[in-house]
């Protein structure tokens, strides 16, 4: 008596229908299943809870691995870089603070740092605005990727994360409105300095932060580190070495996690960055578990940076002494939160006509830029943010290009998500930290 190697068939409406109680399914089906091997294609977003903003993935699957995977942008496009050309230079801050929303004081630094080197006054730079600018981007650092691990947590399983990652960001937030008027979205640094002084309150509120957040930072070790699940999903998941990040234009921790210690405030300093004693955290497996580990390690480093800021913020100017460039820099925050007090109005109106005239144009028209184009660039959050900026020598950019690290980074997701599991690819996309603003301004 002979028996079938195949599970027994049936033919029904519904088409042929296998009764398996045994052995391999590859096996079992391979034989008779004429449509064993065929692939579906999934769309994952743009509107998918597991995406980050609007991303769209198309996913070729076969099973549950992803034999193709494309990213789609653009359904967040602002047009923020041509609406440059139709502002002045000083406006052109309010803008780009929109583009990366989760790291807007990078956008701006970036932007104030090509424009003053078109104008020629880098060195101008007032110590207290430089140490200001360090100030708030390393505060910003911590704020973007406590969203990261708040985010990330949440899609892979970890719904406490996602709470205490908020919470802490929180209070980072109520520093920037102290000091700037605004939670996000500040057009606080600007061409020549800063908009405004820190104020005192805001300095206590930074000191109590630095004694806070060391302590929830174990906390968060203690919840995810050692937690099996967490393990499970981050180690040796989405891998890109350092050849593939190079390969692709890959910067910022996701290149750090590689084993590549590069940083441009230690490579390409900017801002008195040189001044600072900070390490540059690094990874050796280049996976999720290291990025995660980098960015925890970047935190620390950034609380560092805040107390040397904090100790060398010694009294003076913010911004650069030429009246001609100089945007008013002495406003206390009035009532409708933006910075225009009334007293301050006041002694505008009650210098001279032609003080009054100055002021006037400067703020309507703004100031001119000579004829020339630059490239200047920092270490943001997610990598290398930099700002080709070009002038014509008008009151009004030419072209003001961004190289978006989200946007450059995001070509890695199908390198990283190829051969793997459809789950896997949720880890591997977050790990990159794409915040679709900035990769569709």
């Amino acid at each position: 008596m002979t028996t079938s190697n195949y599970a027994t068939e049936r033919e029904t409406t519904e088409g042929k229908v296998f009764t398996v109680t045994g052995g391999d399914w590859d096996q079992v089906v391979s034989g008779t299943d004429p449509i064993s091997d065929e692939r579906i294609v999934v769309n994952m977003g743009p509107q998918h809870p597991s995406t980050h903003g609007v991303l769209r993935l198309i996913l070729e699957l076969e099973g549950e691995t992803v034999r193709e995977a494309r990213s789609v942008v653009g359904y967040l496009h602002t047009g923020i870089e041509k609406n440059l050309e139709y502002r002045n230079w000083v406006q052109g801050s309010t803008f780009v603070t929109r583009m990366d929303y989760l790291s807007p004081i990078f956008n701006e630094t970036a932007y104030a740092l090509a424009v003053e080197k078109l104008l020629g006054i880098t060195d101008d730079i007032t110590e207290r605005a430089n140490t200001i600018r360090v100030l708030m981007m390393e505060l910003n650092r911590i704020s973007s990727h406590l969203v990261w691990l708040a985010t990330t947590g949440m899609e892979l399983g970890a719904i406490n994360m996602m709470l205490y990652g908020f919470r802490e960001r929180e209070y980072i937030l109520e520093i920037f409105e102290i000091i700037t008027g605004l939670r996000m979205n500040h057009a606080y640094v600007r061409p020549g300095g800063v908009a405004q002084d820190v104020p005192d309150d805001a300095i206590v509120k930074i000191r109590k932060f630095l004694d806070l957040m060391p302590k929830k930072l174990k906390e968060y070790e203690n919840l995810l580190s050692g937690q099996p699940i967490w393990l499970e999903r981050t180690q040796h998941v989405a891998v890109l070495d350092v050849t593939g990040c190079l390969a692709l234009g890959v910067t910022g921790p996701v290149l750090r996690s590689a084993g590549l210690a590069w940083d441009l405030r230690k490579t390409m300093p900017y801002c008195g960055y040189e001044s600072y004693e900070f390490d540059v955290p690094t990874h050796t497996d280049g996976d999720v578990w290291g990025r995660y580990l980098v960015r925890l390690a970047e935190i620390r480093e950034s609380l560092k940076l805040v107390e040397q800021a904090l100790d060398r913020l010694k009294p003076g100017p913010v911004m650069v002494a030429d009246k001609k460039i100089a945007w008013p820099a002495q406003l206390a925050i009035g009532v409708d939160g933006m910075g225009n007090s009334l007293e301050h109005v006041a002694k505008i109106m009650g210098q001279s006509m032609e003080s009054l005239i100055h002021h006037f144009k400067l703020v309507t028209e703004g100031f001119r830029v000579p004829p020339g184009q630059v490239y200047v660039a920092v270490e943001s959050p997610r990598g290398e943010l930099g700002v080709h900026a070009v002038s014509d020598g008008g009151t009004r950019p030419y072209r003001v290009h961004y190289r978006e690290p989200s946007f450059v980074n995001l070509q890695a997701l199908p390198a990283m998500a190829e051969g793997g599991l459809i789950a896997d690819v949720i880890a591997g996309g977050a790990s990159l930290d794409p915040v679709m603003g900035g990769c569709d301004r």
